[in-house]
C-alpha cells in the first residue's frame, strides 16, 4: 500500500451553515449543571450555558460560521477521507456513519475565509467525529492548509480539540505530529504568523506538536489542556495535582498560553491580531523573514 492510498476521495461539498440545533423548540441539558436550556436560546449565547457558564463544544461550521467573514469560507480538501490503513475491525464502519452524522468525512474542516477582511487559511478540528483523533487525515489537511498558506503567503488560525492519536491507524496516526510541525515549521520560516486557539478538550500528540506551535497561543476559558490523562500523571509520580491542573488558567499562569479569550470576543481578537501583523494600509498578508 502506498501513501496515496492511505485516502479515499468523497464528492466534495458545500459547507452547510446550518445551526447545530435545528429546531428552535429543541431542550439541551447543560452538561455543566444540568439546566434545560432551549436550543435556539443556547445556539444564540454562542453555545454557552447562561447559568454556569460552560462552555459547549462545536461543530466546526458553526465555529466557522461565528469566525469568519460573512459568506467568505471557501473549503479546502474536502474530499479527503480516512482508509483503514492497518485494518483496525470495525473502523471503516464507524467512520462511515460518522461521516453521515456529523457532515464532513474527517474530523477537522480546512480552508480560507477572511477575517476582518484579512485574507487568512483556517483549520477547526471537530470532536464529534472521534473525539478529533488524529489520524492520517487530519494530518495530510493540516499539512497540506499550511503548505498552501506559505504558498500564497497568509496567516494561519488554528482552532484544535483533540482526544489524542487515533488508535485504530497505528503509527499512522503518530506520525502526524511530525509531519504537520514540520509545515507549519516551513511556514514559520517564510516569516509568516501562526494562531492556535486550544478548545475543549485538546490533549495527547495534538498538545505535543501542532497546538502549541503558534506564534500567538489563545485558549477558550475553562478549556481541558495537556498531554497524559490526569490520573495517568498522578500515578506515576505518587502526587496529587492541583484542582486547575491541565487547564487553560493554570496553562496562562505557568506562561503556556498567551490569552484566555471568551467566545463572544475570539472574532474581535482574532481580527486584531490579523491586522495587527498584516499592517494598517493592506489587507493583502505582507511577509517578512526572520535572520
Amino acid at each position: 500500500m502506498g501513501l496515496i492510498d492511505l485516502f479515499q476521495k468523497t464528492r466534495e461539498t458545500s459547507m452547510e451553515m446550518k445551526p447545530q440545533e435545528d429546531e428552535a423548540a429543541k431542550v439541551v441539558t447543560c452538561k455543566g449543571c444540568g439546566a434545560e436550556l432551549k436550543a435556539y436560546a443556547y445556539g444564540k449565547n454562542l453555545y454557552v450555558c447562561p447559568h454556569c457558564g460552560r462552555y459547549g463544544r462545536l461543530l466546526a461550521r458553526t465555529r466557522i460560521r461565528q469566525i469568519a467573514d460573512k459568506d467568505s469560507f471557501e473549503e479546502l480538501y474536502a474530499n479527503l477521507a480516512p482508509a483503514d490503513p492497518i485494518h483496525f475491525p470495525g473502523y471503516a464502519e464507524k467512520t462511515a456513519v460518522l461521516a453521515e452524522k456529523v457532515g464532513m468525512p474527517d474530523a477537522v474542516k480546512t480552508g480560507v475565509c477572511k477575517i476582518g477582511g484579512v485574507e487568512t487559511a483556517i483549520g477547526v478540528m471537530d470532536s464529534h467525529f472521534m473525539m478529533a483523533s488524529m489520524g492520517s487525515v487530519v494530518g495530510e489537511k493540516l499539512t497540506r492548509l499550511f503548505e498552501y498558506a506559505t504558498e500564497k503567503g497568509l496567516p494561519v488560525v488554528l482552532f484544535t480539540c483533540s482526544g489524542g492519536a487515533r488508535m485504530q491507524e497505528g503509527m499512522f496516526s503518530l506520525l502526524q505530529m511530525a509531519k504537520v510541525s514540520a509545515a507549519a515549521r516551513r511556514h514559520s520560516d517564510a516569516g509568516l504568523l501562526y494562531i492556535t486557539v486550544l478548545t475543549d478538550p485538546t490533549t495527547g500528540g495534538v498538545t505535543a506538536s501542532f497546538a502549541m506551535l503558534g506564534d500567538i497561543i489563545l485558549a477558550e476559558p475553562r478549556t481541558t489542556i495537556g498531554f497524559a490523562g490526569r490520573r495517568v500523571i498522578e500515578g506515576t509520580i505518587g502526587q496529587t495535582l492541583p484542582d486547575d491542573f491541565q487547564s487553560s488558567e493554570f496553562l496562562l499562569s505557568h506562561g503556556f498560553c498567551d490569552k484566555i479569550v471568551p467566545r463572544n470576543q475570539l472574532r474581535e481578537t482574532l481580527e486584531k491580531l490579523l491586522k495587527l501583523h498584516c499592517g494598517s494600509k493592506s489587507k493583502k498578508w505582507q511577509v517578512w523573514r526572520r535572520d
